[in-house]
């Protein structure tokens, strides 16, 4: 996933992505608030500025469906597809 990642080159030295990206599925697995995440991840603010950033520039989709896609090639996966054509009329 590292190279689905932007890289930011300016400013001072960041919290390295893995330690951040851990951070931020462990708020989501636990459902605890931004300010409650374990000082090993970072400061709150950090992992929440980072997780609002990369949702807004599609980096999260970018991992997803290169996860998707080498998961289909390896053969991981099943797309079963189920269509429902009911329809209700409204009388």
């Amino acid at each position: 996933m590292q190279p689905l990642l932007p890289r930011s080159e300016r400013g001072r030295r960041r919290l390295d992505d893995r330690t951040v990206l851990n951070g931020i599925v462990w708020t989501f697995r636990t459902g605890t608030a931004w300010r409650d995440v374990p000082e090993r991840y970072g400061c709150w603010a950090t992992l929440h500025t980072r997780f609002r950033r990369w949702a807004k520039d599609g980096t999260f989709e970018r991992m997803l469906r290169r996860a998707q896609a080498k998961a289909d090639a390896a053969g991981d996966i099943e797309w079963l597809v189920s269509v429902d054509s009911t329809a209700q009329r409204r009388g």
